[in-house]
């Protein structure tokens, strides 16, 4: 019996538990990419899910947690061991205070905020993948982040279920405790919300998933921005000086115009591209393959690094990889 017969036969066990062998994972990636996972298990219970999880650590098998996959590249030859998933989607409200699951989508997180007349997630209307996997990597949109409104995230640390408060949630631009110590499973999420105009927030929200629609067409096999931007105050003084006013948007300078400056867009390989319009946008026109996506991704990492000395951070996350 092989390591993953073992676990699939502890994970049988499990009431309230999908289990599927050898499942593509280009099937639960946006880009659409991915070879196979040996176990894909999924749960909406919180106690099913910390079951599942132990019994593939007791099989010692290696494991990852995903949400929906919006920014993941997964290799070609797959991941050989069980990638776990939380879907429990409730959300409720009581005045300002929300309440949500992780696996909830984070479109509809925003719509139930918006229709509330609450302020704070509206900005970040159009944004694909769960609420989980936002506070994660503390998603945010047009200067403003979802830790903004965060009050409390309760979650799963390997041996307990725990809750931490926005601070010890070490929130900093696309980062989280939750994202350096990957142990830490996102169960829900507690939000604190000021109310608002919900006829104005309604409007802003559908001009932003009006030109994030144009920029990042919903059928578009891509993870939106592939880059982070970085933080004016971080750039070393030479580098700074060559960066316009113009391309500075509330202290952070867009990757792209450093992608810009070094002839990214267009790039192509297979089936893999650089959008004409967006030097950070980079997707899979359809036959393209994560060894093309990977390439792609590292030589524009190299160019600029060339020009400017800067070493740009992905902001997707690898699956399958050495």
């Amino acid at each position: 019996m092989t390591l993953l017969d073992e676990a699939y036969h502890r994970l049988s066990a499990i009431p309230l538990l999908r289990i599927a062998r050898n499942c593509r994972l280009s099937t639960h990636t946006r880009f659409g990419i991915g070879g196979p996972a040996g176990l894909f298990v999924e749960t909406p219970s919180e106690d099913a899910f910390i079951g599942a999880l132990n019994a593939v650590r007791e099989s010692k098998v290696p494991e990852v947690v995903i949400g929906g996959g919006t920014n993941l590249i997964v290799s070609d030859d797959g991941f050989r061991g069980a990638v776990l998933r939380y879907t429990a989607t409730t959300m409720d409200s009581d005045g300002g205070n929300v309440h949500c699951a992780a696996g909830a989508d984070l479109q509809t997180l925003v719509d139930f905020t918006v229709d509330r007349s609450l302020a704070g997630l509206h900005t970040m209307t159009g944004i694909p993948g769960t609420v989980g996997a936002a506070v994660y990597g503390n998603a945010g949109a047009y200067g403003h982040s979802i830790s903004e409104s965060v009050d409390s995230v309760r979650y799963f640390d390997g041996a307990t279920i725990r809750t931490a408060t926005a601070a010890e949630c070490n929130f900093r631009y696309r980062e989280s405790v939750f994202k350096t110590e990957k142990q830490r499973i996102i169960f829900a999420v507690g939000l604190r919300m000021p109310t608002g105009d919900g006829t104005e927030l309604r409007r802003q929200a559908d001009e932003i998933l009006a030109i994030r629609n144009q920029k990042y067409p919903p059928t578009m096999k891509c993870a939106g921005s592939i880059f982070k931007n970085l933080l004016l105050s971080e750039l070393s003084p030479q580098t700074a000086a060559h960066v316009p006013e113009r391309v500075i948007r509330d202290g952070k300078v867009p990757s792209a115009y450093f992608l810009e400056q070094v002839g990214a867009k267009g790039l192509t390989n297979g089936g893999i591209q650089v959008a004409e319009y967006h030097a950070n946008l980079i997707y899979n026109t359809g036959d393209g393959t994560a060894r093309q996506l990977v390439e792609v991704i590292q030589s524009l990492k190299n160019k600029v690094n060339d020009a400017f000395g800067l070493v740009l951070e992905e902001e997707v996350q690898y699956i399958g990889f050495e």
